[in-house]
């Protein structure tokens, strides 16, 4: 997308234009986007002026002495209630007198859906256009009577006489009359009749109608410090108060539009936690000495006692030794000898000698808390304070004369925290003002008024930040271009909801889930060394690792603990997210691994980067290998040598089935052996369904013909399923599309036989035949006889030797079966669970013709559903579509999907095939039997080999599977890739954000999607920014505004 991609489509840009009036104005519609009648704005423009009106009554009797000011305080208040009651009543009766009737209609814009049909000027539909009424019975009374109140107040606050003894102006009291009763005429219009939309927006639901209460809220504090100089004589520092006020109170509906003032329960959290961090001592952190752990220090120059060219764990954890004691040393510093040094030293001020006051207490009471809670700041504090006082001799000066030891903390500390966010929000401004022109992607039209605009009239910007960092609220950058405003105030994680709440959840999501444990064991030591530099409260990291990113949010800190939340952005990178993730690959490069040939104190090329590297941690995760399989799956060779290695490894799998089998029968008591040693015959009385055996020329090239229509693709290699099944549910043949019937798909390996024309028309017509009744054809098959009485605990289960295969298939099955192997695993059995046995009893299984029979129609049977019957190299896309489970229909296939535990066996055992034939082409060829059980045992047991989209892939990542491994196919290139994931302890890259950029962004984010409501996916404000990292900060927001496929909980890290 280009710089010039519209900030708002033109569809939003109607929406926006209708909505702001009713914002300025507290929510009168005068721009409705269709023609309608007079009298709606008419109506509009009465209630509006309602409160002027019996507030001016009052008013009137009071100028004439007709009244005290209370009395006409109360009449006003009592006409303003008994008016608000009637109209949500009239609302009330509206809405009941209106018969709902459900239409069909498409709406397309906005316009469409606030289009009112109006029939009078007192009509149900213009009393509900114009009354919007409350949801809950209680808001109705409640909201009315607060109308009430907020109307008689108001009158006594904009009494002329009351505002002349102000100011002694007459200009001056007509202007805040006037002016002062459209601030309150349009938060009673909100409260009453139509609550606006705030730009100040917090929750994105409103559940309990709190919105319709913030305007007023905001006027009675003003009114609060009126009535306190009201009744408090003689006090100059209220007067002057309530005089500014009284003007500021003119600009209250232009910070209400712009978004300055916050909404309630922002302004509730926000304000609770100002009081815990500066007034019970629950301050951020900063330390001198964590820079020395860092990999630049102060974010420009790089540190030269951090190791150079960190790649390896092994290499990082050896150069790291020096600073990690650098670190221990430091921590006893902060958690054992600084609190009791700095409770010692504030015991002996003098203040604490004489009788206390509340100042005293309050100041006291803080910094003793903080020495223990935020042991770096009070060390600071107390640092700075006690220079201050050697500085400033004069003893009459009012920092020495009016001020205590504990307020003088108090205000260094609000000093301290206001000064640091504002050198973070100049950073970020300067950044979106340079980058705006310097990145060539960034640059609009309007980009160079823009930055003229910016550098003209600098100090404004430079009072909107200030104000912004005394306030503790975000630096808005409309749209993330160069116009700044000021954010309402909010909690430091920016967002309403639960930490962790909610998240995109995906297939990607359990490599966060496997990896979060160990990195958060990493963060606690990086935390307690201060690898990571100022971790305040708000302080955002960033953590990279291959195709990871990892998004790290401090919430809370104290006394040797830290509570912080981690999310997990999206795997799939889109084109704005790979560039990105482009550029903090470089910077991560540049600080970790191009630092052999630099020179000492090198400055960081990415310095004005809203990221700095802070250090690289050790953490146990999968690294995520993908490679071209071409030269391996299509090799003829290989693919020769599959079906004999399938055998082998069937073999080994059927076996080691059994004998595991057996192990449950003898500890459930199920295996009990009567006086000659036999086993329970219960097993063999059940019939068994045994279908027509297939002739001998029955062949998989027949079999796997399927309906094929127009829709079908002829090149499509991977098997498209109707319904996606979970492993182990096959109880049907899964549907799948081939090619064009008569399509070569195989090679053959032996010259084709020449057939007779009955055989001919019988491999013609094989599908056409009618179906069997299975219910009718039942037989019992004979008991086998075993010459081993224990043979019976490796006999595979009857059913599964009832494949309807020819006798001669059968014959040519014994010639292939690999008998020797078969010997072998036998021989590595041991039979432990068994608690008698005869010592030759691994020779007489060996011997038992039975048994290998068995094993011999297993093998067959399985080999017949995965390859039909033809002596066949499986062509490359067989193969895959074997691994991936979505074979061609065939008889063959028919019969083994109606076995599912035999068919996963089967499944199992083609992808451990598959896997070795990976291996020995990469690794050579496998020497001995014992070298390939040790393959075998080492895919059974460290490994999951499967697919991407399974069940039990997710699972094995839970479960921390040493090694996974998938076949894939890129339908666009035509390759095969194989996938395979690795635990090991391998190092992330981890950097600090800057605090306010994210803040900043995030606000503006807020008010494009809750108030513009621009969701426009293609926006401006969401396009790749290598400097912000725009686009990834949108995706770590907290849904439903954000998209992070995963996101913790608050998760507490112990420090010490």
């Amino acid at each position: 997308m280009g710089p010039d991609v519209p900030l708002l489509n033109d569809y939003k840009q109607e929406f926006f234009l209708k909505r702001f009036p009713q914002t300025v104005l507290g929510g009168p519609r005068f721009k409705l986007g269709y023609c309608a009648p007079p009298y709606i704005y008419v109506n509009q423009i009465i209630l509006f002026l309602m409160p002027w009106v019996l507030g001016g009554v009052g008013t009137l009797l009071y100028q004439l002495g007709v009244m005290k000011d209370y009395y006409t305080a109360a009449l006003s208040g009592g006409l303003m209630f008994v008016t608000a009651l009637i109209l949500q009543m009239t609302n009330l009766y509206a809405k009941q007198k209106t018969v709902t009737v459900e239409r069909i209609q498409i709406q397309n814009t906005l316009t469409d859906e606030d289009e009112f049909e109006f029939s009078s000027c007192v009509g149900s539909e213009t009393v509900k256009f114009i009354i919007s009424g409350k949801k809950y019975i209680i808001n109705t009374v409640f909201h009315s009577l607060l109308a009430g109140v907020l109307c008689g107040l108001g009158t006594w606050y904009l009494l002329p006489n009351r505002i002349t003894l102000l100011y002694s102006n007459i200009g001056g009291t007509v202007m805040i009359f006037v002016f002062g009763w459209v601030t309150i005429c349009i938060g009673e219009y909100s409260l009453i009749i139509n609550t606006a939309t705030e730009t100040a927006t917090f929750q994105a639901l409103d559940t309990y109608e709190i919105t319709a209460l913030m305007r007023p809220f905001y006027i009675f504090v003003f009114i609060a410090v009126d009535l306190a100089h009201r009744f408090a004589v003689n006090t100059p520092i209220l007067e002057q108060t309530n005089q500014i006020l009284h003007i500021i109170f003119l600009f209250l509906p232009f910070l209400w539009a712009m978004g300055i003032l916050p909404p309630l329960d922002a302004l509730f959290l926000w304000g609770m936690e100002q009081l815990l961090e500066f007034g019970l001592g629950g301050s951020p952190m900063s330390s001198n000495t964590k820079e020395i752990q860092r990999v630049y220090l102060f974010g420009i120059f790089r540190n030269p006692f951090y190791p150079k060219d960190v790649r390896t764990v092994t290499v990082f954890m050896e150069k790291q030794r020096r600073l990690m004691k650098v670190g221990v040393v430091r921590r006893i510093l902060l958690t054992l000898v600084s609190p009791f040094a700095m409770i010692a030293f504030l015991s002996l001020d003098r203040s604490l000698q004489n009788l206390h006051s509340v100042s005293v207490c309050i100041g006291f009471t803080r910094i003793f808390r903080m020495v223990w809670q935020n042991t770096e700041n009070a060390l600071l504090d107390i640092v700075v304070v006690s220079v201050a006082e050697m500085l400033v001799l004069n003893p009459d000066l009012w920092w020495n004369k009016s001020l205590d030891t504990g307020i003088r903390l108090l205000l260094v500390g609000v000093l301290r925290d206001r000064l640091l966010q504002f050198v973070s929000k100049l950073q970020f401004a300067i950044a979106i003002v340079l980058t705006s022109w310097t990145e060539k992607k960034q640059r609009r039209k309007s980009t160079a008024t823009l930055v003229t605009l910016n550098v003209v009239f600098f100090p404004i910007l430079l009072t909107f930040i200030a104000i912004s960092a005394l306030l503790s609220s975000p630096l808005l950058p409309l749209f993330t271009l160069p116009v700044f405003l000021i954010g309402f105030p909010r909690p430091i994680r920016s967002w309403p909801g639960p930490v962790g709440g909610t998240a995109c959840v995906c297939s990607d999501t359990v490599y966060y889930q496997q990896m979060v444990p160990s990195l958060a064991v990493a963060l606690q030591s990086a935390l307690a060394a201060g690898s990571l530099g100022l971790s305040l409260p708000g302080s955002h990291y960033l953590c990279r690792f291959q195709d990871r990113l990892m998004w790290i949010l401090v919430l809370e800190k104290g006394f040797t603990y830290c509570g912080v939340n981690i999310k997990g952005l999206e795997l799939q990178e889109t084109s704005c997210h790979a560039a990105e993730a482009h550029r903090v690959d470089e910077i991560f490069e540049m600080a970790f691994e191009h630092q052999e040939q630099t020179k000492i104190l090198s400055p960081n090329r990415y310095f004005g980067h809203i990221l700095t590297p802070c250090t690289v941690l050790p953490v146990r995760l999968y690294s995520d290998a993908k490679n071209v399989l071409s030269g391996i799956i299509d090799s003829h060779e290989n693919l020769k040598r599959l079906k004999d290695d399938f055998i082998k490894v069937l073999v080994w799998m059927l076996v080691q089935y059994c004998y595991k089998k057996s192990k449950t029968w003898e500890s459930l008591g199920n295996a009990d052996k009567n006086k000659k040693g036999s086993f329970p015959e219960n097993q063999h009385s059940r019939a068994i369904e045994r279908s027509r055996p297939l002739r001998e020329e029955d062949s998989f090239s027949v079999d796997t013909i399927e309906d094929w229509t127009d829709d079908s693709d002829i090149f499509d290699l991977e098997p498209r399923m109707k319904d996606r099944r979970e492993p182990g549910q096959w109880g049907t043949t899964p549907k799948v599309h081939l090619s064009i019937p008569g399509s070569v798909e195989t090679q053959s390996q032996d010259s084709p036989q020449e057939m007779s024309p009955e055989d001919k028309l019988y491999r013609a017509v094989v599908l056409g035949l009618p179906a069997v009744d299975k219910g009718k054809q039942q037989e019992v098959l004979p008991k086998v006889a075993f010459s081993c009485s224990y043979s019976e605990l490796l006999s595979i289960p009857e059913e599964w030797r009832t494949a309807p295969v020819p006798t001669s298939k059968v014959n040519e099955m014994r010639q292939r079966f690999p008998e020797e192997w078969y010997h072998f695993i036998l021989s590595q059995l041991d039979f432990f669970h068994l608690k008698e046995k005869p010592s030759n009893l691994l020779e007489d299984l060996m011997k038992d013709k039975a048994l290998k029979d068995l094993y011999i129609h297993g093998v067959l049977s399985c080999c017949f559903g995965l390859f039909g019957l033809d002596n066949t190299v499986p062509a490359p896309s067989h193969v895959f579509r074997a691994y991936t489970g979505g074979i061609p229909w065939s008889v063959g296939l028919d019969w083994l999907t109606g076995k599912p535990e035999l068919f996963q066996l089967a499944l199992k055992a083609f992808r451990y095939t598959f896997k070795l034939m990976v291996d020995k082409a990469s690794l050579g060829p496998v020497e001995n039997f014992k070298e390939l059980v040790n393959y075998l045992e080492e895919y059974e047991n460290d490994w999951y080999i499967g697919l991407v989209s399974d069940l039990e892939w997710q699972q094995a990542v839970l479960q921390e599977k040493p090694y996974l491994f998938s076949l894939g196919h890129d339908p666009n290139m035509g390759i095969y890739t194989g996938r395979v994931l690795t635990l090991q302890e391998l190092l992330v890259q981890v950097g600090k954000l800057n605090d306010e950029a994210v803040r900043g962004q995030w606000a503006n984010l807020s008010w494009e999607l809750l108030y513009a409501t621009n969701d426009d996916e293609e926006r401006y404000s969401i396009q790749a920014h290598p400097v912000l990292l725009r686009n990834l900060t949108v995706q770590a927001a907290d849904p439903p505004l954000g998209y992070p496929i995963y996101s913790s909980e608050l998760l507490h890290l112990p420090l010490f």
